[in-house]
């Protein structure tokens, strides 16, 4: 592993545990040639998956785009690093798993605001504000009341299933 700080080629594992969601393994290790300590994460690939973007342009899949989608819509919300991991890790399993080796970036944007609007109301009209390019004001009202409409039929779900 490559010092981020000398970018010496050599480093030595200090440490080695499973992260808290148990979807990678955390390493903690110290540069052969500057001694700087850094942590990295270690995943699992099934699969090598390539995103099909609008007017068929391809790329590779890129968790660092998604986390950094749902960081930025969740930012200043009450909504721990470890559930935003737990999110972005259910959506790159989805994908993996799902046996293309294609993904329609539609897709994965729809699995974003599915997982947001299970986390976050606010967090989820932040990013469907974007995805869905909402140009005015009222877009922001139209999709906001449909937000609030949804919330309360799940409240009223929850309350006839205690009963």
């Amino acid at each position: 592993m490559r010092c981020p700080f000398c970018a010496h080629d050599n480093s030595q594992v200090k440490d080695s545990r499973p992260s808290e969601d148990n979807t990678s393994i955390r390493r903690r290790r110290q540069c052969e040639g500057c001694g700087a300590r850094f942590t990295t994460f270690e995943r699992v690939q099934l699969r090598e998956v390539v995103v099909v973007k609008s007017g068929e342009r391809r790329e590779p899949f890129d968790r660092l785009k998604i986390e950094q989608s749902v960081s930025l819509a969740c930012r200043k919300r009450p909504v721990s690093q470890e559930r935003l991991d737990q999110l972005v890790s259910g959506i790159q399993r989805q994908i993996e798993t799902m046996g293309d080796a294609e993904v329609p970036s539609k897709a994965i944007g729809e699995m974003v605001m599915e997982g947001l609007r299970q986390l976050d109301s606010v967090a989820y009209i932040r990013f469907a504000s974007v995805y869905r390019d909402f140009t005015e004001a009222r877009d922001f009202e139209e999709f906001a009341s449909s937000v609030q409409e949804m919330s309360a039929e799940e409240m009223q779900r929850r309350e006839s299933l205690r009963e």
